[in-house]
């Protein structure tokens, strides 16, 4: 069966002065994901700093990594990797071990990632690599979003993820004590709409 499978670390996490801290943010951050974004098997720890999950689709995982990122407390970031392939599930006793091409592409998707980072792009966060296909729109659209929402201060971060969980301005306006006209431009002058609107391109989004 052709999915996406999804791997998350924590980028600095060695670092983090509180890990116990971070952890527990990351696992509530997967919860806020869920409840938007369907998948075969949602966001969960797997060892050490890493997180993985499989979605049906690609702009479901499009979409999972945005929320995600967006979701986080100001402290933490995490880089991504999508694989899109085959998904197998090697079973020993109680032990499951994850195999087959969508895992070793995002394996690479995500070490990918740190490549960026370390070299000239280091806004770069989600990186994608389809099994005998081609990824280059997919990850040209992910360079874009990934140094949007890195410059992006907290509140319109806010504002963006409170879009995509189906929140009106009006409604963002009263909760977050600003004004429609103020939530307006920040949409508008502050990256939002430019990554919905290529999330909807890429066929992703939420209902």
């Amino acid at each position: 069966m052709i999915v996406a499978g999804l791997i998350i670390d924590i980028v600095g996490s060695r670092a983090l002065r509180d890990r116990q801290a971070g952890q527990v943010h990351m696992l509530e951050t997967a919860d806020t994901v869920a409840a938007l974004v369907p998948a075969r098997e949602p966001i969960a720890p797997t060892v050490g700093d890493e997180f993985q999950a499989v979605y049906a689709t690609l702009p479901e995982a499009l979409t999972a990594t945005l929320v995600f990122r967006l979701a986080l407390p100001e402290e933490l970031d995490c880089r991504f990797g999508i694989g899109v392939g085959e998904d197998h599930a090697i079973r020993t006793g109680a032990n499951v071990v994850k195999d087959g091409s969508a895992w070793w592409s995002a394996r690479e998707a995500i070490e990918r990632t740190r490549g960026y980072e370390k070299a000239a792009l280091p806004s770069v966060r989600t990186q994608c690599i389809i099994a005998g296909g081609d990824s280059a729109a997919v990850n040209a659209y992910l360079i874009s979003r990934d140094h949007i929402v890195s410059a992006m201060r907290r509140n319109t971060r806010r504002l963006l993820l409170g879009t995509l969980q189906g929140k009106t301005q009006t409604q963002m306006a009263k909760e977050y004590g600003i004004t429609q006209g103020t939530i307006s431009s920040n949409m508008r002058r502050g990256g939002p709409n430019a990554v919905l609107e290529g999330l909807r391109l890429m066929g992703g989004g939420t209902t």
